[in-house]
Formats: C-alpha cells, structure tokens, sequence
C-alpha cells in the first residue's frame, strides 16, 4: 500500500510538471523577452525611418542595403533605386539570411508609400536586423513614383473627426499564442513567420470601413495627447508613441477578443505597431494612410504630418 502511495504521488508529479509546461503563457513570455535586455531590438521605438534626401547622402557617403518590395514590373517599368534589389515582401527575411548584413552600414526596405515597407521592416527589425523604411516609399524619391500617395491623399472624413477624450480599456489577459516553443526568441520567430506569410494586406483596414462600424473596433489613436486634442476618428483612444504599447504601461489595455485599429498620420507607423501587435497575438490592423487619408488638408492646417508634393526629393530612377 505505500509503494502504491509513493507511485501515485510520483504520478501526480509529473503530470503536474507536464501540465505547467503545456500552460505557458507563451505571449506574456514573448513581451517580457522583447522588453528586456535580451531582446534584438528595442520594442518601445521599433518604427524607423530614412527619408530619401538622406538615404540619397548615405548611398553617396556610405554603404547602405537597399530592397525594393515593389512589384517587379514597377521595379522594371517606372524605375527604382540604383543598386536596390527587387524582393517579394515575403522573402524578405529569406533574403536576408542568404546575404551578410554586416557588410553594409543599414538596411532599407522601399514600397509604394511606406506602409508595407513599415509592416515588414518591422518583422526585419524585431529578428534583429538594423532596418529602416523610406518615408513616404518611393513616392517621396521621384515624381514618377507618386501617384500612390497622389491619389489616396483625401479629405472625406474631415467633418467626421471629434475632440470627444475617451478612456483606455481596462487591464485584461494578453492574446493567447499556440507555437509550441518556451523560449521568448523561439516563440519570436515563430510568430514573425507567421505573422510575414499572412502579409500586410491582411494587416491594413481602410478608413470607410472603420468610420462606418466604430462599434467594431478598438480604436488607437497613436498620436501624442496634444495632437489627439485637436481631432480624431470617433471613439479612438490615444496612446502615446514609443510609451504606452508595453506590458510595464498600457498593452494590456488592448482588448485579446477584439480587432484592434492602430492609425497615426500617415500609415507608416501604424503599419510598424500593427506588425508588433500582430506578433504579440493581437488582431491588430492598420489605418491604411492614416489622417492623411481622410483629413488631409485638417492635417496641413494643423501642421501635423501630412503629403505634399514638398515630399518628393527628386532624386533619379533607373531601369532593369
């Protein structure tokens, strides 16, 4: 009998031991690892960005790495950047590991506007990688490029925007994440695997489809609070850039059951943060340009970030 109460016990024990492992809470192991010391980058400023004056200074005075994710016909066609190399959004990181990024003094990652740019130099950015973004895409590097931001640059939702403050959600449970591993840069790649074969396309969400249904989304306004002040999409709530999106501040405010909508002025940040998010489990979208797509002249008026020809460098293209 006490064998059998020693054996029990001993059973008891482990799966006690297999439970606990099969229960780690993998997201809350993930965001400890990328707010601490041991993490590739650091979280609370992943977006970042070179504008094209002074990536053309840099190809001049130094040695940069540029990848053009546009498509190859538009690479081809319109014209890129001299030197850039033509890569699916997807492969990027494929790419990557297939070349030595120590060799050149940065990486810079150009699309069409800067959103897509944004989303995967993020993922690039959070495996480690000293990458930025080119402000504005290649619309801001020659005239020829810019139709994209020409034509998404609107002011339809200008009489829609309110100074009514809403509060942050209250503190829950982070997104429950299912990769299998423990470790916080297992879990990270795993998550940036995922979350770069599903695409930016699956990140983005237009303004018409936000300001129709508010109800069906939490809203961030990623802006500091004196901007939030002036104007925002109904319902959103602010949070402060580089601050408020971390386990130790207001992450946890998010809601895990909800699809979440970053937007900022442009597109290009909140492409950045929704890539974060969406890493950290969150159904995270971005507001496809930002106030720029729907407030464009309030957003000059306001002197706050916005697209004008002012943006475009003029700096050469070349073809094949």
């Amino acid at each position: 009998m006490k064998n059998l109460k020693f054996l029990f016990l001993a059973l008891f024990a482990v799966s006690l031991f297999s439970s606990c492992t099969e229960d780690v809470e993998e997201s809350q192991v993930l965001a400890e690892y990328l707010e601490s010391a041991e993490s590739p980058i650091n979280v609370s400023s992943i977006a970042k960005y070179i504008t094209a004056a002074d990536l053309n200074s840099e190809m001049l005075a130094g040695n940069p790495y540029i990848i053009d994710i546009r498509s190859s016909d538009d690479f081809s066609t319109i014209g890129h950047i001299e030197g850039a190399v033509n890569v699916a959004a997807g492969d990027v990181l494929s790419h990557l590991e297939g070349i030595d990024a120590s060799a050149y003094d940065k990486i810079v990652i150009a699309c069409y506007t800067g959103q897509t740019a944004g989303f995967v130099t993020s993922l690039v950015r959070l495996e480690g990688y000293d990458a930025y973004s080119l402000k504005w895409g290649m619309s801001s590097w020659n005239a020829e490029c810019a139709g994209p931001l020409n034509t998404n640059s609107k002011n339809t939702y200008a009489t829609e925007l309110e100074t009514e403050v809403y509060a942050k959600g209250e503190e829950g449970a982070m997104p429950v994440l299912t990769t299998g591993f423990e470790t916080g840069d297992e879990i990270l790649d795993a998550r940036v695997s995922e979350v770069l074969a599903a695409g930016f396309s699956e990140a983005a969400i237009t303004a018409d489809k936000v300001i129709s249904n508010p109800d069906d989304y939490y809203i961030v306004n990623y802006w500091p609070k004196a901007h939030y002040d002036l104007g925002h999409i109904p319902g959103a709530i602010q949070y402060t850039p580089n601050e408020d999106l971390m386990t130790t501040t207001y992450l946890k405010t998010l809601p895990a059951d909800k699809t979440v909508v970053v937007y900022c002025y442009t597109g290009q940040t909140s492409a950045f943060m929704a890539a974060y998010l969406k890493v950290m489990g969150y159904d995270a979208k971005s507001l496809k340009f930002g106030v720029n797509g729907m407030a464009t002249d309030w957003a000059a008026e306001h002197e706050l970030p916005h697209w004008s020809d002012q943006q475009i460098a003029g700096n050469e293209l070349v073809g094949e």
